[in-house]
């Protein structure tokens, strides 16, 4: 099916562009949603007087996603999920717990903008994408951690495998020391 392009859509093409599109595709997303027209003589009459409207609203949307993304952009969002010793979270982070953390944090955005390739699954820093208008998209990041204390040791750059094992390599420091104290101590008794 033929469409007209009512505004730009990623991997499809520009405002005002006629492109060939499934069917289904056309029904169930870009004419219900408003992103497109069907492609015949009425409809393009119909874009072309309405063009500089839709250019208009389309230049005032991209003009408050800018202006949102500029405050949006670089902000990291922390996220307490109970996860395993080895990192592995009971569950995972989706693009629905971002758009939630986000809104929280005073800024406008639907899980739909929020772009997550697959579920977070582990402890850490995770980099995400939220696109605000086709034009403008800007990255967060999502701090995972099992309490605040940890989220801030991995705000500062240390992972959860690190700290679990330098307390390991402690441990076992502290292991050794002891079993010397006592093996000196023994060698002590003997000589009496």
């Amino acid at each position: 099916m033929d469409v007209i392009l009512l505004e730009r859509v990623a991997k499809l093409g520009q405002m005002g562009q006629v492109v060939r599109v499934k069917d289904g595709y056309a029904r169930n997303f870009l004419l219900p949603q408003g992103k497109a027209l069907r492609a015949n003589a009425g409809n393009i009459a119909r874009f072309e007087a309405e063009k500089a409207q839709l250019e208009a609203r389309n230049l005032e949307t991209r003009a408050e996603a800018s202006a949102l993304g500029e405050k949006l952009d670089g902000q990291v969002f922390v996220v307490i999920r109970s996860a395993s010793d080895g990192g592995a979270l009971y569950g995972s982070v989706n693009a629905r717990d971002v758009a939630d953390l986000a809104t929280e944090g005073g800024f406008s955005v639907d899980r739909s903008q929020v772009v997550l390739h697959a579920p977070i699954k582990n402890l850490g820093l995770h980099g995400v994408t939220i696109v605000l208008h086709p034009e403008v998209s800007i990255s967060v990041s999502v701090n995972v951690a099992r309490s605040k204390e940890e989220a801030e040791l991995q705000a500062s750059g240390k992972s959860i495998q690190e700290l679990a094992a330098e307390a390991e390599a402690a441990a076992d420091f502290e292991i050794q020391e002891l079993f010397d104290d006592l093996g000196g101590a023994a060698g002590d008794d003997d000589d009496l």
